[in-house]
C-alpha cells in the first residue's frame, strides 16, 4: 500500500480527548507493524481553544516517527455558529440554511483539502475522524473514493442534519466501533454504496493492577463503586451520584463512590466530608488501574457512547461494570461479553448494586468474562489485523 492520512480536527501528544487518543494508539500501532501513515489536522491547539487561533505553526514535524502536517485554519463567524449549535444542543429543528452555516463555520482548512486534492494520488486512502467537524465534512468530499471515516457517532441532534447524507453515503468506507453504532448510522442513512467494518477500537492489553496499593495510597477500606472519566452532566454523573447517595439512606453498608477524573459537578456536601463520595480528580495511570481492580463494579451511566475504554480497562483489571440502558453501545458491551449489568432507574441501580456486593464470587466471574472479550476483539494486533484487511478492501491494493 502507499501511506494512509489521518485526517483529525486538531492533534498533539497531550490532547487527552477519546478520538485524538484513539488515533494516537492507533497510527502508532499501525506505523510500528510497517505501515507508513500521516496525520492531517490544522493549527488549532484543541478542541476547547478558540478555532480561529492558529496555535501551531504551518508546516510538517515528526511525532512518534511518523510526519504530522498542520494547516492554517480560515477565520469563521463564531456568532453564526453558535446559534446554530444551540439549537443543535437542544435538539431543537435546523433549517437547511442553518445547516449549511454549520458546516462553513465549523473549523475548516481550505489548506488541508488543497493539500488532498494536489497530493491524492501519493496516498492509498485518507482516514477521517470523527464526523461532525468541517475537517471532515468538506475534507470527505475532496475524493471520496479514496475516503474511509470514523464517525464516532452517538443518538444525538447532528447525526441527523440531512446535509451530511449526500457526503457520507457516497465514500469508500466507514468504521464503527460497536454493533450499535453500525445500527444507527443505516437507520439514518442510505449506506449501501459504503464498504461497512464493526471493527472496535484499540486496547491496551497489557496493564497490571493492585487494588490493595490503591486502598493503602488513598486509604480507603471500605467497599466502593467506581466512576472513571469526566465529570459533568454530558456524561449522567449527576445520576450516578443520586443514584448513590439514595442507595446508601435505603441500605445499611460502607459503600462508598469513589470519582476519579476532570470536570466538576455538584456532589453532596455532607457526603463528601464524610468520605463517602470521594472526589480523587485526576491520578496518575497506574492509580486509576489500582483503583479498578479494588473496587466492586465500575459504573459508566453515560447515555452517549461509541466505545468506553473505561469499560475495559475495568474488565482488564479484573472487575465487572454496571452501564445505563439508555446507552445502546455500553449496553452492548456488558450483554455481549457477560461481563456486566445495566440498569434504567433508581431501583434497578439498586438490584444491581445489591447483587454485585451479595454475589462477589459471580461479580468476579463476569469481570473475568470481560477481559477475555477485550483481548480477543481488541487487542491492538486484532485491531492492527483488522484495519488493514478493511483499508486494502476499501483502496484495492494487495497486501504486498
Amino acid at each position: 500500500m502507499k501511506k494512509i492520512g489521518f485526517v483529525i480536527p486538531w492533534y498533539s501528544e497531550k490532547i487527552p480527548g477519546g478520538a485524538e487518543m484513539e488515533l494516537r494508539g492507533l497510527t502508532t500501532h499501525l506505523h510500528e507493524s510497517g505501515v507508513e501513515v500521516e496525520m492531517l489536522s490544522t493549527c488549532v491547539k484543541e478542541f476547547s481553544a478558540d478555532w480561529n487561533e492558529n496555535y501551531f505553526s504551518e508546516g510538517k514535524e515528526m511525532v512518534h516517527g511518523f510526519p504530522i502536517r498542520r494547516f492554517m485554519v480560515r477565520k469563521r463567524d463564531v456568532q453564526a455558529f453558535d446559534a446554530v449549535n444551540a439549537k443543535l444542543m437542544r435538539d431543537l429543528p435546523v433549517s437547511g440554511e442553518e445547516q449549511r452555516i454549520y458546516v462553513e463555520e465549523m473549523v475548516n482548512s481550505p489548506g488541508l483539502c488543497d493539500y488532498i486534492r494536489e497530493h491524492k494520488d501519493d496516498y492509498s486512502l485518507f482516514v477521517f475522524i470523527p464526523y461532525m467537524f468541517g475537517t471532515t465534512y468538506h475534507g470527505l468530499q475532496v475524493c471520496p473514493e479514496k475516503s474511509v471515516l470514523i464517525p464516532c457517532f452517538h443518538d444525538e441532534s447532528y447525526v441527523y442534519m440531512d446535509i451530511f447524507k449526500p457526503v457520507f453515503e457516497n465514500i469508500g468506507g466507514i468504521i464503527y466501533h460497536a454493533k450499535p453504532e453500525y445500527d444507527l448510522a443505516n437507520r439514518v442513512f442510505d449506506m449501501s454504496r459504503v464498504k461497512q467494518g464493526c471493527l472496535g477500537e484499540g486496547v491496551y492489553t497489557d496493564l497490571t493492577s493492585d487494588g490493595e496499593a490503591f486502598r493503602s495510597k488513598f486509604g480507603i477500606d471500605s467497599p466502593f463503586i467506581i466512576y472513571a472519566g469526566r465529570k459533568d452532566e454530558g456524561k449522567n454523573v449527576h445520576t450516578l451520584v443520586k443514584y448513590y447517595s439514595e442507595y446508601i439512606k435505603r441500605r445499611d453498608t460502607d459503600l462508598k463512590l469513589v470519582l476519579i477524573g476532570g470536570g466538576n459537578i455538584d456532589l453532596p456536601a455532607e457526603l463528601v466530608k464524610d468520605r463517602r463520595i470521594i472526589d480523587l480528580g485526576f491520578v496518575e495511570l497506574q492509580d486509576k488501574y489500582n483503583a479498578q481492580a479494588a473496587a466492586e463494579f465500575l459504573c459508566q451511566p453515560s447515555l452517549h457512547e461509541s466505545f468506553s475504554l473505561v469499560i475495559m480497562e475495568s474488565w482488564l483489571c479484573g472487575r465487572p461494570v454496571l452501564v445505563h440502558s439508555g446507552c445502546e453501545v455500553t449496553r452492548n458491551f456488558a450483554s455481549e461479553s457477560n461481563g456486566g449489568l445495566y440498569f434504567s432507574d433508581y431501583f434497578e441501580f439498586e438490584g444491581c448494586t445489591d447483587w454485585f456486593l451479595n454475589n462477589r464470587e459471580k461479580a468476579a466471574q463476569l469481570g473475568e468474562n470481560g477481559r477475555k472479550y477485550v483481548r480477543s476483539n481488541f487487542a491492538w494486533d486484532v485491531i492492527v489485523d483488522k484495519y488493514m484487511k478493511f483499508f486494502r478492501e476499501v483502496s484495492g491494493d494487495s497486501e504486498e
